[in-house]
């Protein structure tokens, strides 16, 4: 598979895009608290903003990834996302960078996103073969934790030691680089709905509530929703509490910062590998509820961090390795369950409607850590919310998702289309 030259250029251009969002998701939080000096509910409004994409645009993504082909919808997006970064960049050059364009950089970016990100996810199941596509996910998933290891340190270095426009210009390239690796793939592109050749294709929103309809149908989906809203409602309330946390009460710079911020990085490549063994040997329920459970367990810690630098950073770093390793072995296990039971034409619609329903709590779980960071402090606010994360791997124990074995069932019939 590896040896495949389409794999290869959907795993370089999915690997730098990632490290591109990786950059951007810590240039632009970190440009508003260092130098514009927004604080905590401006912060969580800066976050929720670049998240609201995710629930405004994620069932409409879903119904275009359906209907047209993955690679030119990637091509697009890494296109559009790379004039926008770099107008940001020269932008901030020219002193015209404040928090308004902010606001509007992060809402554009996070929109394109979302359709990259349902794309690609779509684009690997018709490009590899099924029983590729754990191998095809390790790989793409531990290229996603290398850029979760560059991006944060290389954003966090350059707002630090250059400029928050030079740090946006870097992420532009980035997509740039994407969008030329993406579009060499040659392999032909099957479409299950193709507009061209579908005289009588169902509407956009008639395509959405099949979606909708076929994982609230299926009982491993639906856990899938129900678990991801919960954990990525209180992991966004964390994170915006923890990016206030770290410069603030514990006084580090913002390489510091970015390192502390990549520190899962290291921690995901390793879930990565594991994602492609564990599963296989004791069951995907088993490893879903126990690797959740003591990932999110291990970020109750970051509030009883106390000391100089010297100190916090060590100790930031073992808690984010081990976060990070159990997250992406949830990660990659959860995905190839969503693609190994969803048939081919439902494919980007069932993608949509999970990260509809379970990022979509996110834009609330930032305003929600911005409120509580501001009203109770960050020490207890970190604490709340990182307890609220073990509510996700509670959901799965309970139900069906906990009890999948060594091997997945296989796909059903996609659901009739109405004329």
């Amino acid at each position: 598979m590896r040896r495949d030259g389409d794999f290869r250029r959907l795993w370089l251009g999915q690997t730098v895009s990632q490290l591109g969002e990786q950059t951007t998701l810590v240039v632009v939080p970190l440009f508003a608290v260092l130098t514009l000096d927004a604080g905590a509910g401006r912060l969580g409004a800066l976050r929720a903003v670049g998240q609201a994409p995710i629930l405004l645009l994620s069932l409409f993504a879903g119904a275009w990834v359906d209907r047209w082909r993955t690679r030119l919808l990637m091509v697009v997006m890494d296109a559009g996302r790379a004039l926008v970064l770099g107008a940001a960049a020269v932008a901030g050059l020219l002193g015209a960078l404040g928090l308004p364009a902010l606001f509007t950089v992060a809402f554009v970016v996070g929109s394109l996103s979302v359709f990259f990100d349902v794309a690609y996810q779509a684009s690997l199941v018709r490009l590899v073969r099924r029983d590729q596509l754990v191998g095809a996910n390790s790989a793409l998933e531990g290229s996603r934790s290398a850029a979760q290891i560059g991006g944060p340190a290389l954003g966090g270095l350059l707002v630090s030691a250059l400029s928050a426009p030079v740090a946006l210009a870097s992420s532009a390239v980035f997509f740039a680089l994407s969008f030329l690796s993406i579009r060499r793939i040659a392999r032909p592109e099957a479409v299950p709905e193709h507009p061209r050749t579908e005289p009588r294709r169902p509407p956009v929103r008639r395509q959405i509530r099949e979606g909708l309809r076929f994982v609230a149908g299926d009982p491993s989906l639906r856990t899938v929703c129900l678990a991801s809203a919960a954990f990525q409602l209180f992991f966004a309330a964390t994170m915006t509490v923890y990016l206030l946390f770290l410069p603030r009460d514990l006084h580090l710079p913002g390489a510091a910062v970015g390192l502390a911020l990549a520190a899962p990085g290291p921690g995901a490549l390793l879930g990565s590998l594991l994602a492609a063994r564990l599963p296989g040997r004791f069951g995907h329920g088993l490893v879903l509820v126990s690797a959740a459970a003591l990932g999110d367990g291990a970020f109750l810690l970051v509030p009883a961090l106390h000391g100089p630098p010297a100190v916090t950073v060590p100790e930031l770093v073992a808690i984010n390795v081990v976060f990070g390793t159990l997250g992406q072995l949830v990660n990659v296990t959860i995905m190839a369950v969503r693609q190994t039971v969803t048939p081919d034409g439902m494919q980007g619609r069932a993608a949509a409607t999970i990260t509809f329903v379970g990022m979509g709590t996110a834009p609330l779980g930032s305003l929600l850590g911005g409120f509580l960071a501001g009203e109770c402090g960050t020490r207890p606010s970190l604490l709340a919310t990182a307890a609220g994360m073990l509510l996700s791997p509670v959901l799965m124990a309970l139900s069906p998702l906990a009890r999948l074995g060594r091997t997945l069932p296989s796909p059903p019939e996609a659901p009739a289309r109405s004329a």
